[in-house]
């Protein structure tokens, strides 16, 4: 049970952001939704006391200050960062992708990150149950075509795990990575569109999602598979789990 934690999840609006707020009050946590734009009200409102909507666009650092601030000042301190709040970059080959589409897909998936739990860092080590969990992806450990700045943003987000791992252990905060498979949803429709698309693209390979790629056969994920596991690392029972890559991917990854 996570009774009486306080969970910070960015991207909360909606899709697995939205599942993990879920999870955690259903868990007896109290969840700060956080997020740009609509939809967080609605995830707030449906855990009742336990939730609050926060305005928080993890790019402008100022906002995240103080939506961690104002998290702190509800609930009375922090205990857990979920770091979701991510975008699916261009679908394109990678010679037709420019920097600006390569430095505003890092600008969320990883520098954005790395800014959540940089305000949230003095809350985490004060807790006695210190927590960040981090929303990667499979493509951050396979080849992902046509996706070069989303696959390299989520292999960056492994590093910053890892390190943010060694650097706040030694105040016993566990700092994680859950790597979802393709998750049910309307963004891999959109990906996979996307893809499809790409058969008139000169030079360009367009790849396609199967079964031929995982273990099983049935390989979508739910979002509530993965806000179960990102709950379990935030548990009494994930409490010496640190610095790992935690894959729910249907035997998408081998290492």
């Amino acid at each position: 049970m996570l009774d009486d934690l306080t969970a910070f999840v960015t991207g909360a609006s909606g899709g697995i952001g939205r599942e993990i707020a879920y999870e955690f009050g259903d868990r007896g946590a109290n969840v700060a939704c956080a997020a740009r734009g609509d939809g967080i009200e609605e995830t707030a409102d449906e855990l009742g006391d336990q939730g609050l909507a926060v305005r928080c666009d993890v790019t402008d650092e100022a906002t995240v200050a103080a939506a961690i601030e104002e998290t702190v000042e509800t609930f009375g301190g922090l205990d857990c960062v979920v770091n979701n709040a991510g975008v699916a970059g261009p679908v394109q080959p990678f010679d037709r992708i420019n920097p600006g589409e390569f430095q505003s897909t890092f600008a969320v998936n990883v520098t954005g990150a790395n800014t959540c739990v940089k305000h949230a860092a003095p809350h985490l080590r004060a807790s006695d149950r210190g927590s960040v969990v981090n929303i990667g992806s499979i493509g951050g450990k396979r080849s992902y075509p046509n996706r070069t700045p989303y696959a390299a943003s989520k292999m960056g987000l492994i590093g910053l795990t890892r390190t943010l791992a060694y650097e706040l252990g030694r105040d016993n905060v566990t700092v994680n990575t859950v790597l979802p498979g393709p998750v049910e949803g309307d963004r891999i429709n959109d990906v996979v569109q996307k893809q499809a698309e790409l058969a008139d693209v000169e030079h360009a390979e367009p790849a396609s999602i199967g079964a031929d790629d995982f273990a099983l056969p049935d390989f979508l994920v739910s979002p509530e598979e993965v806000a179960e596991q990102v709950a379990y690392l935030a548990g009494p029972s994930g409490r010496h789990i640190t610095g790992q890559e935690i894959a729910v991917d249907s035997g998408g990854t081998w290492y």
